[in-house]
């Protein structure tokens, strides 16, 4: 594996993985913690990762999302590391693993290309979030 391939990107709120210029995975650390509203993701993406912001007596108006159509191609999936430790193995999309990464407790992660496994160091629990419906059987490829 060639590692000229891999491009990682590291700012304030996050680090970003990318193999040939493709996004792969996006972490962001528990003790970020932004001034200001910041989406992470680019706009394009078919899942929205941002912090959002408000002051003491701020408000959310009350709203309803409007029902649009919406035409995605693959899964994306966020996890939220809620207890434990683990390390996440990050892989292109030719199955060659790129990069480890270690992850605790309040540790965020997008992943939006290639594929990923984990390895865990000490009891861990994931909160998940991905679009639906889930297919279990066309939608994961073991490897």
């Amino acid at each position: 594996m060639d590692n000229d391939q891999l491009q990682i990107t590291t700012t304030d709120y996050l680090e970003k993985i990318a193999w040939q210029g493709h996004d792969l995975t996006y972490i962001i650390r528990a003790q970020v913690s932004p001034e200001k509203t910041t989406f992470l993701t680019p706009q394009e993406f078919k899942q929205q990762v941002g912090f959002v912001v408000y002051p003491a007596g701020g408000e959310v108006k009350r709203h309803l999302h409007l029902p649009l159509e919406r035409h995605l191609i693959g899964t994306s999936e966020v996890l939220i590391v809620r207890q434990g430790r683990c390390l996440m193995d990050i892989y292109n999309d030719e199955r060659e693993l790129v990069v480890t990464r270690e992850l605790k407790t309040g540790d965020v992660m997008l992943m939006v290309g290639g594929g990923h496994g984990f390895r865990m160091l000490e009891d861990t629990v994931f909160l998940e979030v991905k679009q639906g419906p889930f297919l279990p059987v066309v939608e994961k490829e073991h490897f």
